[in-house]
C-alpha cells in the first residue's frame, strides 16, 4: 500500500561506497582513477582547485554559497548542484546543455570561470604525470585522452549513489523509520502539494526542465534552457534537479536565492509573494497552494528525511 501510495516510483538503489579522500596509491581501476583526478588540482589552470573545490564531499557533493569562486576567484553564474545521484540521468547543468556525465565531467575543466584549463593543456599535464601516464596505460591501455578522462570522471561520479535513508526504510517496511510529521510531508508531496509532478523516480526527479516563474526578464534575467535550444518557449526553464541529501545542499534554485528548505516550500506554496510578474511560469503553480504553516512543516521533515544517514550531522 505505501508503495502503491508514492507514485513517484522509488525503488531503493544498492548503496554504493565512495571514499572522502583520495590515497597516495596509484588507482587501479576506472573508479578509482576518476576519484584521484576529481580531488587534484592538476586539471585547473593554476593548480589550485580541483572538481572537489565545489562538489565538496561533506556536504553531499555540493557547496553551500550561492556562487562558487572559480581559479581566479570568478563566482559561477549558476549555483553548484550536487554531484551525486547522478548515474541515471540523462540531462547535466542546469540548462541541460551535456546528455552525459562523461560530456559534463570535461566542461568544468575548460569553463574560464571556474577551472579555465584548455583541454589539450590538461591532457599534455596528464601525459606528462608519471602516475597518470602509467594509469591511464595500465587501465585503458591508452595514454590519456579526452574522452578517456571523462570516462574516468564519469566513473568515478556513477559511484556516488546513496540510499541509506530514513524515507528509503519506511518505503521498504520500517515504520519507525520516519517521524509522523515526515509521513505527513510524504502524502502531502504526492497529494495536496504535488510535488511529485516533477520530483519523480528514484532521485526525486522526471528529468525534464520546468519554468517555475523565476525569470522576469527584469531582476531575473538568466533564460536557462533557451539559450542552448534557441526556443523562445524554453525561456526561464531549468533542469528538476533530484532531492536526495537536498537538507544539506542550500542554497536553492539554479541562482541559489532561496537560503532554506522552509523559503522554498513558501514559495511553491505562493509565488506571487516572491515573484510577482514570473513570465510564463508552469501552469501548475497558477494558484497558490493553500498549504497551512503545519503542512509546510511536515514537507520539509520529509525532505529531511531524504538525508543519507553520512549527512545525518
Amino acid at each position: 500500500m505505501r508503495k502503491y501510495l508514492f507514485i513517484v516510483g522509488v525503488i531503493a538503489v544498492a548503496l554504493m561506497s565512495f571514499q572522502f579522500n583520495t590515497t597516495d596509491n596509484e588507482p587501479s581501476n576506472k573508479v578509482a582513477l576518476g576519484e584521484k583526478l576529481f580531488f587534484d588540482p592538476i586539471l585547473s589552470s593554476k593548480k589550485t582547485i580541483s572538481c572537489a573545490s565545489c562538489h565538496k564531499p561533506k556536504l553531499a557533493f555540493a557547496d553551500t554559497t550561492q556562487f562558487s569562486p572559480g581559479v581566479d576567484g570568478i563566482l559561477t553564474d549558476r549555483n553548484t548542484p550536487s554531484a551525486m545521484n547522478l548515474a541515471g540521468r540523462i540531462h547535466l547543468f542546469w540548462d541541460g546543455r551535456a546528455n552525459s556525465l562523461e560530456e559534463q565531467a570535461i566542461q568544468p575543466i575548460i569553463s574560464k570561470t571556474e577551472m579555465n584549463l584548455p583541454i589539450e593543456e590538461a591532457i599534455a599535464r596528464l601525459k606528462e604525470d608519471k602516475v597518470y601516464s602509467r594509469a591511464f596505460k595500465r587501465i585503458y591501455k591508452s595514454q590519456p585522452t579526452e574522452k578517456l578522462l571523462g570516462d574516468a570522471l564519469a566513473a568515478y561520479q556513477k559511484n556516488l549513489e546513496t540510499a541509506n535513508t530514513p524515507y528509503d526504510r519506511y518505503i521498504n517496511g520500517d515504520d519507525s523509520a520516519m517521524s509522523a510529521s515526515a509521513i505527513r510531508g510524504l502524502l502531502l508531496f504526492i497529494g495536496k502539494a504535488n510535488c511529485a509532478n516533477c520530483h519523480a523516480g528514484e532521485d526525486f526527479t522526471a528529468d525534464r526542465f520546468k519554468n517555475i516563474g523565476l525569470y522576469d526578464g527584469k531582476n531575473l534575467r538568466d533564460v536557462g534552457r533557451s539559450k542552448i535550444t534557441g526556443d523562445s518557449t524554453h525561456v526561464g526553464h531549468f533542469k528538476v534537479p533530484g532531492l536526495r541529501n537536498v537538507a544539506v545542499t542550500p542554497p536553492y534554485m539554479h541562482n541559489g536565492m532561496f537560503k532554506t528548505l522552509r523559503e522554498v516550500i513558501e514559495y511553491y506554496n505562493k509565488p506571487d509573494a516572491v515573484v510577482k510578474n514570473g513570465i510564463n511560469r508552469d501552469l501548475s503553480l497558477s494558484t497558490p497552494l493553500g498549504l497551512s504553516a503545519q503542512e509546510i512543516a511536515d514537507i520539509e521533515e520529509f525532505l529531511k528525511s531524504l538525508t543519507d544517514d553520512r549527512f545525518k550531522k
